[in-house]
């Protein structure tokens, strides 16, 4: 893991020497780890397709096995691995999870993986800090970089004596605000620490609503734009016009699991907004709407021209059967007539 932090830390590094912005640095970060994601967003997209085309099959299998949903899953898998359907989609929020903890050590600890001060230099500035009454603690952690840059920051006489030992050089503070806001600093969701310092916290808020806005219409489109979704609306309305048919259709448990899922990423952010630096919001937000230009992408490549396939081939059936249904017809009549 720390040859993972260390090259993101890296990378963060090289792209804010590139912008000259923290901000920017994160947000082309994200769009490079997002856009590294897009070959794994459309193998899932491809599989949903493969599975909508297996989906009369599906519903032919648990009508046969009825009740006997451990013979009918092991028959839907054999069909799924027969038909080349993978589960890559599965593990995208489980790699989105795993990408958070060397982005959180890039946002709460810059010292070390921004600005390239060794953990020795930053132990011996906090040991110093704490000896001078600036720092209430001498344990090194990732999140008491913060305070030990705003520190270096805000007290000149502290900041000289550690360059002066060789702890830093000028060069490594780096400046780490973005249009105005300062993302080493946490967003607040108390109204009191809110109004102690509106002038920094009240534009941090901006980060928590966009993370939900974004992530709610991700969520929405992923639904609306997923493979076989009105046939799926059409099906679910049929089981409430007829109890019959309730349970009967297809990959309920996966749908399940996969809104589990889906509802539990957004939550995820949101602590982490409220928890960590502002720039962890960003990551969030670009995240966010990196996820939606994806969904966009993929639907207008691979969903809608199945989709146009599907419906061309069901007009064409439709065409062939009311052909033969006038055939019959006519041949009907001239049965009649001759007898």
């Amino acid at each position: 893991m720390t040859l993972l932090y260390q090259f993101f830390g890296w990378l963060t590094r090289v792209l804010f020497d590139f912008f000259g912005n923290y901000g920017m640095a994160i947000i082309m970060l994200t769009v490079i780890i997002r856009a590294a994601l897009i070959p794994l967003n459309i193998k899932s997209q491809k599989s949903m397709i493969k599975m909508q085309a297996l989906s009369s099959k599906t519903a032919e299998l648990q009508r046969k096995y009825g009740d006997d949903k451990q013979k009918y899953q092991e028959e839907v898998m054999k069909l799924q691995q027969e038909n080349g359907v993978s589960f890559s989609g599965c593990i995208l929020p489980f790699i989105q999870l795993f990408l958070i903890w060397p982005i959180y050590r890039i946002v709460s600890g810059p010292l070390i993986y921004l600005s390239q001060v060794s953990r020795e230099n930053v132990q011996a500035m906090i040991d110093l800090a704490n000896s001078e009454g600036l720092v209430a603690s001498k344990r090194l952690t990732d999140v008491l970089h913060i305070p030990l840059i705003e520190i270096l920051n805000n007290n000149s006489d502290f900041l000289n004596e550690c360059i002066s030992k060789g702890y830093i050089a000028m060069g490594q503070l780096l400046d780490l605000n973005f249009l105005g806001m300062d993302l080493t600093k946490t967003p607040e969701w108390n109204p009191v620490k809110i109004m102690s310092d509106p002038g920094t916290y009240i534009p941090l808020l901006i980060f928590p609503v966009l993370v939900i806005a974004t992530n709610l219409i991700s969520m929405k489109m992923a639904t609306w734009l997923k493979p076989g979704y009105k046939e799926q609306q059409e099906a679910k309305k049929r089981e409430q016009l007829n109890p019959a048919r309730a349970g009967q259709t297809p990959n309920d448990q996966a749908e399940m699991t996969t809104k589990m899922m889906t509802w539990m990423m957004p939550l995820i952010m949101l602590i982490t907004t409220f928890t960590l630096p502002a720039a962890m919001g960003l990551y969030w937000v670009i995240g966010g709407l990196m996820g939606i230009l994806t969904q966009v992408l993929t639907y207008f490549m691979f969903t809608k021209p199945y989709e146009l396939k599907k419906l061309e081939m069901e007009q064409k059936k439709a065409e062939v059967f009311k052909k033969n249904s006038s055939d019959k017809d006519e041949k009907h009549k001239k049965n009649k007539k001759r007898k």
